[in-house]
């Protein structure tokens, strides 16, 4: 399986023309992504940010009639000047970080965890570092959960992480646990800005929440 990203800037005064827009080629866009395989798509948003995510098979590729289409939907939900750009337009965002472990098909008890920072100057290869040495430490063992399907995507500085969380499976943090989150986070800290609340538990900051705008799942093959 595929996984894909991109991000767009809302600019000033357009999220709620984007959000109308939106609404108004959803139909169609719903209807291309059924052609082209595409599942498991969604929009996510926190402040003027919009993070999309979606999946497919291995080397799906869109015909040029279904590619064409695609192309005349991003001029549509851009007629108006209603974003910028931040990741590069047809291409993917850097992957920095997975743990995709057992991939859960039926999304019902799952509950999602999408989140935005913003990397200091000059600090996008230690922030890959440091999660590369994750990856090692897990080594070659697939990790049964609660995380699945966990990616974390980076572009013109920012870092968007994307994680499916089997409610199945959480339990209650041990003081153990915490500790070692609160460490972790603390030197990342010194590498990045929060732009969602995931960590104004621990610094007292508030920040907005990520809220899913919309959400295809496609067809199950």
């Amino acid at each position: 399986m595929e996984r894909h990203a991109l991000a767009v800037k809302i600019n000033d005064g357009k999220m709620n023309d984007y959000r109308k827009k939106l609404g108004e080629v959803w139909d169609r866009t719903t209807r291309l992504l059924d052609r082209t395989g595409i599942r498991n798509f969604s929009i996510w948003n926190a402040e003027s940010l919009v993070f999309v995510y979606y999946e497919c098979d291995d080397g799906v590729r869109p015909s040029e009639a279904d590619a064409s289409e695609a192309d005349s939907l991003m001029r549509e939900m851009d007629s108006e000047g209603l974003y910028t750009w931040i990741s590069t337009p047809g291409k993917d965002m850097r992957l920095m970080y997975h743990n995709f472990g057992i991939v859960r098909e039926s999304k019902e008890l799952i509950r999602h965890r999408m989140f935005m920072t913003k990397l200091k100057p000059g600090c996008e290869e230690e922030y890959k570092a440091r999660h590369d040495g994750l990856i090692a430490q897990r080594g070659d063992t697939v990790d049964p959960g609660p995380d699945s399907n966990f990616s974390i995507w980076s572009a013109g500085g920012y870092i968007f992480g994307y994680d499916e969380i089997d409610t199945t499976m959480e339990v209650e943090e041990t003081p153990e646990a915490r500790e070692s989150t609160i460490a972790w986070e603390t030197r990342q800290l010194e590498i990045m800005d929060w732009i969602t609340n995931d960590v104004d538990w621990m610094t007292g900051e508030h920040h907005v929440s990520s809220i899913r705008l919309a959400w295809h799942p496609g067809k199950i093959s």
